[in-house]
Order: C-alpha cells, then sequence, then structure tokens
C-alpha cells in the first residue's frame, strides 16, 4: 500500500532503498501522501512532532548521533518557513538532512488561496541544493527524472562536506488517495561518490612547514574523531606542535590547550608575540572563543593553512594563505611523515602558561562566591561517566571552555550559527539515538523558554536530563562590552521576568529539582541522575547582578 502520487511514491522507495533510517514528521494536509508513502514501510523510524521548527532540530540531533542523512516533512506555507533555524544550523554545521515540504499546485501560487507561499528555493543561501518534484509521472522519461533527481538529492546531503538538502512537492487534491500498485520503474544504477585521497602536501605547504619552527593547530567544532585525536597527539608530542581545542572539538590529550580564554586573557602586553605562531592549521567548524580570534586577527601569523574535505575558504582569522582540500585526518597524517622540526620552547612556553592557569583557577574557585561559574564547576565535576553533554548558546557553552574537555564527555552545541533556538529538541534528537547513554542538556532560561515545545519530545528519550540556570534573564549582556551602558538595559537586552519553572514542567508531565545555593545543588545533582528512565528538569537558581562581577574577577584573578 502507498499513495496514488506516483511521484511521492517513487521517492519514498528510492530514499528507503538508498538507507534513509528517519523521517520526522509534521502533521497536516497537504503532506498526507509523503506520510502515506513512508508509513507502509518498516524500514523507516516515523517520529511525530507537531512545531515543525522543533521538529527540524530533532532531526538534526538524530543525524549528529547516527551520522546518517534524517527526513523532515511538512505541509505548505509558514510550516516550512519554521523549518528554516534548523536548516541554517545544519549548513554551517555540515549536518546531512533531506528536507520535504509538500507545495500547493503551481496554479495556486499567489491568488489568495490559504496555506500558499512561494516555497521554490525557499532556502536560498543555507542549502546545498533545492529541487522541485515534478506532479505528473507519466512516460518512462519522467519516471527517469524523478529517480535522478532523489537520488542527486540523498547524495548531495552526504557529499564533501554534509549539509540539508530541499525537494519541493507540489501536489494537487485529493490527497489522501492509496493504491496497491507501486510504482514500476527501471533502477537507474548510479556510481557511487569517494573523494580521491590525498597522496602528499604540495611542494610550496610542504617548504612552507620546513621553514616555520612555531606551529599551532586549532580544531573547531566536530564530532569525536580517533584517527584526528591520535595524529594531534603525534605532531604535539613528537613535533613540538601547540594544539588549541575547544570541548566542542571532542579531542583529548594532556598536552592540548583545552581552556582558551583562560590563556590568552593572561598575555602580557610583553609576551604576546611569544605567543604568536609563524604557520597556523585550522579545521572542523566554528570556535567558540572570541579571545583567541581577536589575538590573531591583531597577530597574524605568516601563513594560514585551513583544511576542508570541500575546500570552503574559511578565513576566521583574516589571514589565510591556503586551503588545503582533504579530509583533516589523512591531511595531518601527511603532515606527521614530512620531515620537519619545531621549536620545543615554542610548545613548553603555551604548557607553562597552561599549568599556572589552571593552579589560579583552582584557587579562585575554593574560595570565590555562588555564582553562574562555581555551578558549572560543581556540575563538571559530577559528571564521572561517559555521557553527551549538550550545551545551550550562550553562557553555557562559553563556560564550559573555562574548564576543558575529558575523554569521557561528548559535547554538543547548536554552534553553526550558535542561535539559542532548538536546544531543548536537538538533545532531544541526540538522546533518542543513543539510548544506552546518558544525555544531560545544560541550558538558560531563555533559551528553555525559547524551545519549550522541544519537551514534547522527551517521550522518545528518557534518558535525556535537563539543568536549566536561571539567572532571570540574557546574562551573556552582563558579561559583554556595551549593553549595560544603554539606558533600559534590562528591559531591551537582558529580557529580566520573574518566572519558574516547576509548573511548566509538571505540565509536560516531567519530575522537577530544584536548587537555590551550592549546598543544594550538591544535594539535587544526585538525585537528577538517579532517574535512570525518565527526564528530568534541575532549575538552579543564580543571583542575576553578581554572575557577571565574579566572571570578571575570575580573569582578574587568573592574570595577577
Amino acid at each position: 500500500m502507498t499513495t496514488n502520487k506516483k511521484s511521492v511514491a517513487i521517492l519514498a522507495d528510492i530514499l528507503i532503498k538508498k538507507g534513509l533510517e528517519y523521517l520526522v514528521h509534521s502533521p497536516g494536509s497537504r503532506n498526507a501522501p509523503i506520510i502515506i508513502a513512508f508509513s507502509h514501510r518498516k524500514e523507516v523510524n516515523i517520529i511525530t512532532c507537531v512545531d515543525e521548527r522543533s521538529a527540524a532540530f530533532y532531526a538534526l540531533g538524530l543525524a549528529l548521533e547516527t551520522g546518517k542523512t534524517v527526513a523532515i516533512d511538512c505541509t505548505s506555507g509558514t510550516a516550512s518557513l519554521n523549518y528554516a533555524p534548523a536548516i541554517a544550523e545544519a549548513f554551517y554545521q555540515h549536518i546531512p538532512l533531506l528536507v520535504l515540504t509538500a507545495d500547493r499546485s503551481p496554479e495556486h501560487i499567489n491568488i489568495g488561496d490559504g496555506q500558499t507561499i512561494n516555497q521554490e528555493k525557499l532556502y536560498t543561501n543555507y542549502i546545498k541544493a533545492s529541487f522541485s518534484l515534478p506532479q505528473s509521472i507519466d512516460e518512462q522519461v519522467d519516471f527517469l527524472e524523478v529517480t535522478t533527481m532523489v537520488h542527486r538529492a540523498m547524495e548531495m546531503t552526504k557529499t564533501e562536506n554534509s549539509g540539508p538538502v530541499h525537494i519541493n512537492i507540489p501536489l494537487s487534491e485529493p490527497l489522501y488517495g492509496q493504491t496497491d500498485e507501486c510504482p514500476v520503474y527501471n533502477e537507474v544504477i548510479f556510481p557511487e561518490h569517494h573523494p580521491k585521497p590525498v597522496k602528499q602536501l604540495p611542494a610550496n605547504l610542504a617548504e612552507q612547514l620546513r621553514q616555520t619552527s612555531k606551529v599551532m593547530v586549532i580544531a573547531g567544532q566536530m564530532t569525536p574523531n580517533n584517527e584526528i585525536n591520535l595524529e594531534l597527539g603525534r605532531l604535539t608530542a613528537e613535533k613540538g606542535v601547540v594544539v588549541l581545542t575547544e570541548t566542542t572539538s571532542n579531542l583529548y590529550h594532556p598536552e592540548f590547550i583545552d581552556g582558551i580564554d583562560n590563556v590568552v586573557s593572561t598575555f602580557e602586553t610583553g609576551e604576546t608575540p611569544l605567543f604568536k605562531p609563524q604557520l597556523l592549521i585550522t579545521f572542523g567548524g566554528a570556535v567558540v572563543s572570541k579571545m583567541i580570534k581577536k589575538y590573531l586577527r591583531n597577530n597574524q601569523p605568516q601563513f594560514h593553512w585551513h583544511i576542508s574535505p570541500s575546500g570552503e575558504n574559511m578565513d576566521t582569522y583574516f589571514c589565510l594563505t591556503e586551503t588545503i582540500k582533504g579530509s583533516p585526518q589523512e591531511i595531518l597524517e601527511l603532515i606527521n611523515n614530512l620531515q620537519h622540526s619545531q621549536s620545543i620552547e615554542y610548545k613548553s612556553l603555551w604548557l607553562k602558561k597552561k599549568a599556572l592557569i589552571n593552579q589560579r583557577r583552582q584557587d579562585f574557585l575554593a574560595q570565590t562566591q555562588y555564582a553562574d561559574l562555581q555551578v558549572f564547576s560543581t556540575i563538571l565535576s559530577h559528571l564521572h561517566q561517559r555521557i553527551n553533554l549538550h550545551l545551550g548558546n550562550s553562557t553555557p557553552v562559553r563556560y564550559s571552555q573555562l574548564f576543558g574537555s575529558s575523554p569521557s564527555i561528548t559535547f554538543y552545541s547548536n554552534r553553526g550559527v550558535s542561535g539559542i533556538d532548538g536546544q531543548i529538541s536537538t538533545a532531544a534528537g541526540i538522546a533518542s539515538a543513543s539510548p544506552e547513554k546518558l544525555n544531560l542538556l545544560i541550558t538558560g532560561d531563555l533559551g528553555f523558554l525559547y524551545d519549550s515545545n522541544g519537551l514534547l519530545l522527551l517521550q522518545h528519550c528518557p534518558n535525556l536530563k535537563i539543568i536549566v540556570i536561571n539567572n532571570q534573564g540574557g546574562g551573556i549582556f552582563r558579561f559583554i562590552p556595551g549593553p549595560d551602558t544603554v539606558e533600559g538595559f534590562e528591559q531591551y537586552f537582558e529580557a529580566q521576568h520573574p518566572l519558574q519553572f516547576e509548573y511548566l514542567s509538571k505540565a509536560f508531565g516531567l519530575d522537577y529539582l530544584k536548587a537555590t545555593n551550592l549546598q543544594e545543588l550538591k544535594e539535587q545533582l544526585p538525585k537528577l541522575f538517579q532517574h535512570v528512565n525518565q527526564s528530568v528538569i534541575l532549575e538552579i537558581t543564580t543571583p542575576q547582578e553578581e554572575n557577571g562581577a565574579v566572571l570578571r574577577n575570575y580573569f582578574k584573578a587568573l592574570k595577577s
């Protein structure tokens, strides 16, 4: 049994044959043929989510955890626009999504019909490719057109840098027809895409490497990759290369500089040039630290190589000299195998600074007052098991950078475009795809409110626990310079509110815990993790005005 809309029936059949396992579906009428085509196929797991924005972020989380393309489908009109935030996040974070939007027939566009907008190339600038499925399938050439289009769309989600691909599906009424006759077509065999391996570095780059004694590597956001971790470990241990990572890099080695802001914030004017590299090598996604961006933009290296599977030019530090097309692991292996001698003193300079700062951090935390910084320190000290840790924007992901990485924690955050939307939904998607692991989301109060519809998805992932740090507004605006000098700061930037989240939690049938001081926090954290098969929300209230002052004093203490 399938839909009698031949184009949709073919689409579903091809996607399933190409390995599609997940479809996140948002109910509607215009997309009825899509769900009819998939609902009779046992090969696909279908998750229903009413809120399209939440659905798309949930699919993003599924794709992140599984590494596979996840499809989403919705009805026509503004439903498709609600996908946009997650599609932008997937585009910049290179996450494979296949976006299926049902649409009205072309003759119904812009004539006043309901739930109708112009959906052609709707996500321009934030999509790898857009296709429009033909409505009528009559001749063999039509079958070939649909087959080719769907195959290309699915393949493009995973080729080189992964990303989202859009298929718009115009459908005329009636929409609910079904048939036992599945469309028969001559299956087209397409060659699989395999990127050519890079066998050696270009001669000019090999020479640059031999000429430089101070080499720095910065790893941006990425999912765990043991091969990259091993190659970077070799680079720092055998070659003396300085390796800077963040929690969201998901890399770990005792000689990696994994608290970038801690170190860079302490540079004195006279010593600043000593830390500057001659050659900078970067790969991965976004970097959280604004301090390292500012430092390298003001103290530019002689050479900057960026490694990218698709060859994209990511000139984060305004000094890019070369883009190397290839996978980071194969390029780093080539660099390791070249004969080049680096400055051991350069690495020692960074490691000595790291050790000094770590001691000062411990001293400060031992005597500081209760605030967000101490809360994060306490939470992270309680994470002793294998866990997925989801960090909300904007303060949670920044605080985590101050405490370094851990081999037992996989760090996730929506840092493609760094919005506060979709935090709960993304974490739910990852948690549902990793039922054997504990999943913890740390989010701020505004991010929690913004994606509260995502709490509907927790039925799929009882292994997800949520910590909401409630400091009554956007605490980030107390840290960055400028907003607090504007009249009406609390109303227009911080968005202060008096809300507590006990009743919201209960409305979604979730257990609720609360902590208002350090002692209560230490008592409640074990309770949070004792709920093995049930989602729980722990609300932690912190002093709104003191949080910014404590963080500023922290950086002063590191430097003094």
